[in-house]
């Protein structure tokens, strides 16, 4: 009962801070509480209070007074830390926009990080400050740095991706506690940005299917017996440098050639009716492993899905869209 509606709570707060990509902490968006250890310096003091009235002890005095003004000074100093940072998540890192770098490639079930500097204009320094994830649901891994004067600092917050999809960059929060520990001071974060998830790819995927013959074409494809695509062939003397798949090279150390009759011949379609399983997950991660597999060999492929096709092409640019078309289909 307790924890829902705190989760409520939380939700509804959360709900009232504005996303943004760029996040500077003021006396608005700065909150403080003292910690455990600030909870038993407060006691402390309460019964030294007690004593040295009880007893009129005026060192008691003096050394209550004392503490309480190195807390205060130290609250002060703790919330001056956090306060004036502007937190700004990284351009190329997490973008808004499908297929512009968000946080690199990023594959249901991984490990992604979120790139974030901090920075501020003041002469003084900013440090042990730390920043992590704002999950209930497990202990925050915090990412800790320190920024120099009128400097920046970047930091690197572990997060991972669990389903496939188009997803906001997780809430992140900031906190200080330096520098005697007995207050926390810490902020909410909601950036902008998404992130885009592609399927898992199967971890052990049938080999690629065989070519489709071209329109005007006859026969059917071959397969190699290593389940490529037999769209290369054995390097032959005065074949074009353009031809050579250097990627397949590199790993055999055998030269081979693009086999340009053969591909004029077939094509290689990467199809979601062609799987041979009902699950609609299940026929993402294979096609997924298909286009990866596809994609190191060189080959030209083309991608069918419900609802999109997306024409033979290869490169780093038709890896992604294909990606992106499985993310969000």
């Amino acid at each position: 009962m307790i924890g829902t509606i705190r989760q409520r709570f939380r939700q509804w707060w959360q709900s009232r801070i504005p996303l943004t990509d760029t996040w500077t902490l003021t006396q608005r968006n700065v909150y403080i509480l003292p910690t455990r250890a600030g909870w038993m310096l407060a006691i402390t003091l309460l019964v030294l209070l007690v004593a040295s009235i009880n007893y009129q002890l005026n060192l008691g005095y003096l050394l209550t007074f004392m503490l309480a003004g190195a807390a205060v000074i130290g609250m002060h100093v703790t919330h001056g830390n956090l306060r004036g940072v502007t937190m700004n998540l990284i351009a190329g890192r997490a973008d808004s926009t499908p297929g512009n770098g968000s946080i690199g490639q990023i594959f249901a079930g991984s490990t992604a990080n979120i790139e974030v500097r901090l920075s501020h204009t003041r002469k003084s320094q900013r440090p042990s400050l730390g920043l992590a994830l704002l999950d209930d649901a497990h202990s925050p891994h915090w990412a800790w740095a320190d920024i120099p004067a009128q400097g920046s600092s970047t930091v690197n917050v572990a997060f991972k991706a669990e389903r496939r999809g188009l997803h906001r960059v997780p809430v992140l929060q900031a906190e200080t506690r330096y520098p005697l520990g007995t207050f926390r001071v810490w902020t909410v974060w909601r950036p902008k940005s998404e992130v885009l998830v592609y399927p898992a790819p199967e971890p052990h995927a049938p080999a690629l299917p065989s070519g489709e013959p071209r329109s005007g074409g006859a026969g059917a494809a071959r397969v190699q017996q290593s389940g490529e695509f037999d769209g290369v062939r054995a390097y032959r003397r005065g074949d074009p440098l353009k031809l050579v798949v250097w990627k397949k090279a590199a790993k055999s150390d055998e030269l081979v050639s693009r086999d340009t009759q053969q591909s004029q011949r077939y094509e290689l379609w990467l199809d979601y009716a062609a799987c041979a399983t009902t699950e609609h997950e299940a026929k993402l991660s294979r096609l997924t492993a298909w286009v990866i597999a596809a994609d190191k060999l060189g080959s030209d492929y083309g991608l069918r899905i419900p609802g999109r096709e997306i024409k033979p092409a290869s490169g780093e640019a038709h890896k992604r869209a294909c990606l992106e078309a499985l993310a969000l289909c």
